[in-house]
């Protein structure tokens, strides 16, 4: 299974994710930022402080991105 091993959160809400098989994907999290605790990554503080978890993408107030949408 392809997985995120590096996560860099870039400007406009985008996270560049390097993949375990070394390719480099853009992850748009903008349409996210509406729904339930989404809405608190709208602060770019927090947003910056993206981390790979368990092969997903989380945050310190516990929202996270299942690693199948970043495929």
């Amino acid at each position: 299974m392809i997985k995120p091993i590096k996560v860099t959160p870039l400007d406009d809400y985008v996270l560049e994710l390097t993949m375990s098989d070394m390719t480099i994907k853009k992850f748009n999290v903008k349409p996210f930022l509406n729904k339930g605790k989404f809405k608190e990554l709208m602060d770019i503080n927090l947003f910056r402080q993206a981390r790979i978890s368990f092969d997903a993408i989380e945050w310190p107030n516990g929202v996270d991105i299942d690693p199948d949408l970043l495929i």
